[in-house]
């Protein structure tokens, strides 16, 4: 089994104070990391910003799609207008 990499990264002082406390801050660390990959935006992979490239991908998908915020969740949702009969 290979050994796993190490992976070093700057934080301010507040949140190192907080990670220190932390009982296993690098397996928190991992599963926060995790967490997060499995929320990024399929558009811009988490960049906030889309390609030229995805923008017109993304334009050819809204001519049959809307975002609209849900009434019960507030949760912002990709809606198909296009009819499916």
């Amino acid at each position: 089994m290979k050994k796993a990499d190490t992976v070093t990264f700057k934080v301010d002082p507040n949140l190192l104070e907080i990670l220190q406390a932390m009982p296993n801050r690098s397996e928190f660390i991992r599963s926060a990391i995790l967490n997060a990959l499995n929320h990024v935006c399929p558009l811009c992979s988490g960049a906030g910003v889309l390609s030229p490239a995805q923008k017109t991908c993304w334009d050819k998908f809204a001519e049959h799609h809307e975002i609209k915020k849900c009434a019960e969740t507030d949760q912002i949702q990709l809606l198909c207008n296009v009819d499916s009969n």
